[in-house]
C-alpha cells in the first residue's frame, strides 16, 4: 500500500516540477561567452547598440552603469559579470537587451538593460522540447536556468529572469560588496 502512495506522490511532483518550465512560445537567443542563450520575448522591450553608458560609482561589478533611455535611467546588467565569467568584452556586435520587469505589488515596470556579446534570433521552442535544467555541471548557478531548449540538435538555456535578475538580490550584493548593509544614505554622506 505504501509502495502505491509513493508513487501517486511521485506522480504529483513530476506533475508540479514539470509546470515550472518554460512554457511553448517565442525566445530571444543571444550568445554569451561562447554559449547560447534564450529568453521569452515577452517580457522583451528592445535591442540597442551598446554604448552610451554612465558609469555609477560604488556598485557592483556586475552593474555596468546606466544608460538614458527616452529619459528614462535604465540600470544595465552585465551578464557574464552576473554570472561570475567575468566581464564581458565589448565589440562591435555587442548589445543592450531591454527588459521590463514588474515590481511586486506595484503595477509599475522596472527597465533594466543586459549586456549580451551578441543577439541571434527570435525562435519557436515548443514546450516538449524544454528539458529540466541540469542538477550539475553547469557553469552558472541552477536557479538562473529555467530549462535546456533542444533546437537544431543543440541545447539552447533558458534564463529564468526572475533570478538572474531579481533587484532584491542585486541591491543586497551591492551593500554587502561594500560593507553598506544597514547603513543609511545619510550615515555614508556624513
Amino acid at each position: 500500500m505504501d509502495a502505491i502512495s509513493t508513487s501517486g506522490t511521485s506522480k504529483e511532483l513530476t506533475t508540479t516540477t514539470k509546470s515550472q518550465f518554460p512554457e511553448s512560445g517565442q525566445y530571444l537567443t543571444f550568445v554569451l561567452g561562447g554559449e547560447v542563450f534564450a529568453l521569452g520575448i515577452l517580457n522583451i522591450k528592445e535591442i540597442i547598440q551598446y554604448g552610451d553608458l554612465t558609469e555609477v560609482p560604488m556598485m557592483p561589478n556586475f552593474i555596468r552603469g546606466v544608460i538614458n533611455l527616452r529619459g528614462r535611467v535604465v540600470p544595465v546588467v552585465d551578464l557574464t559579470a552576473r554570472f561570475n565569467r567575468g566581464v564581458t568584452n565589448i565589440s562591435r556586435r555587442t548589445s543592450i537587451v531591454i527588459i521590463e520587469l514588474e515590481q511586486g505589488d506595484q503595477e509599475d515596470t522596472q527597465s533594466i538593460g543586459i549586456v549580451v556579446d551578441a543577439v541571434n534570433e527570435v525562435i519557436d521552442i515548443a514546450g516538449t522540447d524544454i528539458e529540466p535544467p541540469p542538477s550539475f555541471g553547469a557553469k552558472i548557478r541552477p536557479d538562473f536556468i529555467s530549462g535546456m531548449a533542444k533546437k537544431d540538435g543543440r541545447f539552447v538555456i533558458v534564463l529564468n529572469l526572475d533570478q538572474v535578475l531579481s533587484i532584491d538580490e542585486m541591491l543586497a550584493l551591492g551593500q554587502s560588496i561594500h560593507g553598506l548593509g544597514g547603513i543609511r544614505s545619510e550615515e555614508v554622506e556624513s
